[in-house]
């Protein structure tokens, strides 16, 4: 197994590491530009990072007149991240490098029911088997991280209130995963680290909204190419009240929040009363394809629901990009509804340039989303 360390680096070698690490620098000179420190500086740190096999320099590098500069890059010696996107019935786990490239990904059944105890310590379980299998030899382990379907304090790292995870309120997750590791453990909100990897999809747009539609259903706000958090619950969409011409007790205790009627959850419970049984969110995309029209017909009111509500935020907000990722994002009636819902009922201002499209960063977002924010918290 790898070992696990924390990075030995200053606060100013940490800031010229992840300009690097991030794709931002590979010069002494573009560090010194990026930085604003002086180019003696830059490069006595940059000697002191090369020395601690942190980084390494070679080849030429992209010249701006004169000689080419040496190019500088992360060492593959630097360390890993093991990071993780905890769903309801399964895990996707990963093993990142600190420039956040995947060495490997894996998927397993995991039931969030059983309880944080043991879904953290089976979690972490995993993890050891990842770096026992994958870890090239003598290369550390830098920290860990994890996203919750579920509202997370970002200051404790506690889950709070969340629907459908029982026993897991107010859990203190990020001091379990801290106990068993000893270095930097993120814990997040899994929509959050899906817009934060997503995020990177979207070249030359820095205000985005990334709906994950899954079993539930999460929002990550991306405004000037950061994260927004607010207090922990900056777009839960889920519990924002819809009207319709019945009323749903949603988990939460609240009746006819917007995750009682449009999340995957919900849709497998009116497609059970239809006689239309699916063990998981994903086969309702099937059926849909299959133009099985119970499913159709409950896809359609799901994305005009969720795009009623997406409406005051795109009004409020004014997004670049509106990007639709988890498992029912397939459903292409989903998405059609939704913009069809959005560009009726906002401001005409808000939605000329507004694009709503599927989310382009893959099934892996949410992990490479948890390697970029992880990256921070180890530097």
């Amino acid at each position: 197994m790898s070992g696990k360390e924390r990075l030995p680096v200053t606060g100013a070698q940490g800031g010229l590491l992840r300009l690097v690490a991030t794709g931002q620098a590979e010069s002494r000179a573009e560090l010194a530009r990026l930085s604003g420190l002086a180019a003696s500086s830059v490069s006595l740190r940059v000697e002191e990072l090369l020395e601690a096999r942190l980084l390494v320099e070679e080849g030429s590098g992209t010249s701006r007149g004169g000689r080419r500069p040496r190019r500088l890059r992360l060492a593959p010696s630097a360390g890993l991240l093991a990071v993780a996107d905890l769903g309801a019935h399964h895990v996707r786990l990963g093993l990142l490098d600190l420039s956040g490239t995947p060495l490997a990904v894996e998927e397993r059944a995991c039931d969030i029911t059983a309880g944080p105890e043991t879904v953290l310590d089976w979690m972490a379980d995993a993890f050891d088997d990842l770096l026992r299998t994958h870890a090239p030899p003598g290369v550390p382990l830098r920290g860990v991280g994890t996203g919750i379907p579920g509202p997370v304090d970002p200051a404790s790292g506690r889950v709070v209130g969340p629907s459908r995870m029982p026993g897991w309120n107010n859990y203190p997750v990020a001091d379990q995963l801290g106990a068993r590791y000893d270095l930097p453990v993120l814990v997040e909100n899994d929509a959050n680290l899906m817009a934060v990897g997503e995020a990177r999809s979207w070249p030359g747009s820095d205000n985005l909204m990334v709906l994950k539609a899954g079993t539930g259903i999460g929002c990550g706000v991306i405004v000037n190419g950061r994260l927004h958090r607010g207090r922990g619950a900056a777009g839960d969409i889920s519990h924002v009240r819809v009207r319709t011409d019945s009323s749903v007790m949603c988990a939460c205790g609240h009746p006819d929040c917007l995750e009682a009627y449009a999340s995957g959850a919900a849709l497998m419970a009116a497609l059970a009363e239809a006689g239309v049984a699916v063990d998981r969110p994903a086969d309702i995309v099937g059926l849909v394809n299959d133009a099985v029209p119970e499913a159709t017909s409950q896809v359609r009111n799901a994305g005009r629901l969720i795009g009623e509500v997406l409406t005051v935020l795109v009004n409020f907000f004014n997004p670049d990009v509106i990007a639709v990722g988890g498992s029912l994002s397939a459903a292409e009636p989903l998405i059609a509804a939704i913009r069809a819902a959005v560009y009726e009922r906002c401001l005409p201002l808000a939605t000329r340039d507004l694009e709503i499209a599927p989310a382009r960063a893959g099934q892996d977002s949410a992990l490479l989303g948890a390697g970029a924010l992880l990256l921070d918290a180890v530097l």
